[in-house]
């Protein structure tokens, strides 16, 4: 990563806003006080369906492809775009990189890493998605977006799954959780389940599409002038995606951990209506007084999330002697004590997690007024 204190472009503060409060979110759900203290809006759908929860890995994905639109638009016209291929790649092995990194921290047992995980999975689409912008006209795009959501939908149903025999869309015998087992080893998934891997192998490619549908949102925004215009395309496409969703939600369900077709059209819908939203609120209508720490965190996005999740498990490793003279880890002492006695389970667990929001709230805000952007 590089730290850099001048920000060249003028930048879309709809668009930074919306991936802050995602990156915020993101913060908020994976530290709760207790997991087994958590309002349900707070936690994802166990299979099928979605929570808001849900919500926010596709939305920052969504937004990776609309930032692809703004970054890449200059060198598209290129007729050499070696340099911008060679970017593209570069960043999305930090991203990766980053994200093995903290699977392998803080024991670095290589024999029991979990290959993917979120940050991989933004690499890969990241990368995927630059370079077909690069390559491809909108149309094609469209159509390949579109094409990777069939393709995923009669593998997952009219292939059958080895040693299961029939094609499945169960936890463990469906076919992306197979080819997981198959190529990563059970050695090498998701922990808490050990069979399967929410950001698998076969699941990255309609992931791909949700960030190529932001990619055609970007286009859109860069190509229009005219700002009612654009927000009322954002609106309809994305109102008819959500509806598109739920007509496919039908035959194949809602289900993030499988990041089904239905899954993309439905996100990628709200997702468009959502980012209207911001863009009518805060680049057009011109009311930015709440949004200055969200901006905060979406220039510094991947630098919040890498940093929550380092920083817990840094401090997780600093051990200390409770009441009762058992040890535990420092985070889970300092709930315990100062936390867990004065509130209800869920308020406790909860306001544990708006903690550690409000500290990378301070942290990112000191960012930006120092005028740091560390770029990935």
């Amino acid at each position: 990563m590089t730290a850099s204190t001048v920000v060249a472009k003028p930048r879309l503060l709809s668009l930074d806003f919306f991936r802050g409060i995602t990156v915020a979110a993101m913060i908020l759900v994976n530290n709760p006080g207790s997991w087994s203290h958590i309002y349900p809006p707070l936690e994802h759908a166990h299979w099928n369906g979605c929570t808001p929860t849900d919500l926010i890995f596709p939305f920052f994905l969504f937004i990776v492809g609309i930032s692809i639109a703004f970054a890449l638009t200059s060198q598209k016209e290129l007729e050499d775009q070696s340099k911008a291929i060679k970017s593209i790649s570069i960043r999305a092995l930090k991203l990766f990189g980053l994200g093995l990194f903290l699977a392998l921290y803080p024991k670095f047992d290589f024999s029991t890493v979990r290959i993917l995980g979120v940050l991989q999975r933004i690499g890969i689409v990241f990368f995927i998605s630059a370079f077909i912008f690069l390559k491809a006209k909108p149309k094609t795009i469209a159509i390949t977006a579109g094409s990777l959501l069939v393709i995923y939908y009669i593998l997952m149903n009219f292939v059958p799954v080895p040693e299961i025999g029939y094609p499945n869309m169960e936890p463990e015998t469906n076919l992306a959780a197979w080819i997981d087992r198959l190529i990563l080893t059970t050695d090498h998934t998701w922990k808490q389940s050990k069979t399967w891997d929410p950001e698998g192998i076969l699941s990255t490619l309609p992931s791909i599409s949700t960030g190529l549908f932001g990619v055609l949102c970007g286009i859109w925004m860069k190509k229009e002038n005219d700002n009612g215009k654009k927000i009322a395309w954002l609106f309809v496409l994305g109102f008819a995606g959500v509806i598109a969703g739920l007509i496919w939600n039908f035959v194949f369900p809602i289900n993030k951990s499988l990041w089904t077709s239905s899954f993309v059209l439905y996100t990628a819908g709200l997702g468009s209506m959502v980012f209207g939203c911001c863009y009518w609120l805060i680049d057009v209508y011109g009311y930015k007084r709440f949004t200055k720490p969200f901006v905060a965190f979406g220039l510094n996005a991947i630098t919040a999330f890498f940093l929550s999740a380092f920083f817990v498990k840094t401090l997780a490793l600093i051990q200390v002697t409770n009441a009762v003279g058992e040890q535990e880890n420092v985070v889970t002492y300092l709930y315990n004590q100062f936390v867990v006695p004065y509130f209800s389970p869920n308020n406790a667990s909860l306001i544990h997690a708006l903690v550690w929001v409000l500290v990378f709230t301070g942290i990112m805000m000191f960012m930006q007024r120092k005028k740091i952007i560390i770029k990935v």
